[in-house]
């Protein structure tokens, strides 16, 4: 895993390679969590933030069409108050938003996502194969006292 520090030694991005299989998405999410305990608001993205990353590394774990061999890489950062994740698979295939019958338990994740999410999206990869997709993720309100 790569860790990168700012000077006051709080963490400004995060990226790790985890094995393609669905016991590694808990991990996915231990790492998120010590990630925003090192930030000053980190627990202001924890609940959103960790269901989006769940769902994000679940999909690239069940429908990439990557070798198994093939890591995933998972990419945190915080941009200004915003927190940007990012799953990086080697398939082929890319996400489509699609509607889901109330009788069928699969098939919503992406609606998941798309709801939770500021914004979300899917790009290619830049220099190896696969794709990335990355999501922004709005701080939750303080409470008014």
């Amino acid at each position: 895993m790569l860790k990168t520090w700012s000077a006051a030694r709080r963490p400004c991005s995060f990226a790790g390679r985890l094995d393609s299989r669905a016991d590694s998405t808990p991990l996915a999410r231990h790492l998120l969590r010590a990630y925003l305990a090192g930030l000053p608001a980190g627990d202001r993205y924890r609940d959103v933030a960790e269901r989006l990353l769940g769902e994000l590394f679940a999909n690239a774990v069940q429908h990439s069409d990557a070798p198994a061999d093939r890591p995933i890489e998972i990419h945190f950062a915080l941009i200004g108050d915003r927190l940007r994740l990012e799953v990086h698979d080697a398939g082929s295939g890319r996400p489509s938003l699609r509607r889901s019958s109330t009788d069928n338990e699969r098939g919503r994740g992406l609606f998941l996502v798309n709801e939770l999410a500021e914004r979300w999206g899917c790009c290619p990869q830049a220099i190896d194969i696969g794709k990335f997709i990355w999501v922004i993720v709005a701080p939750t309100p303080v409470p008014a006292i």
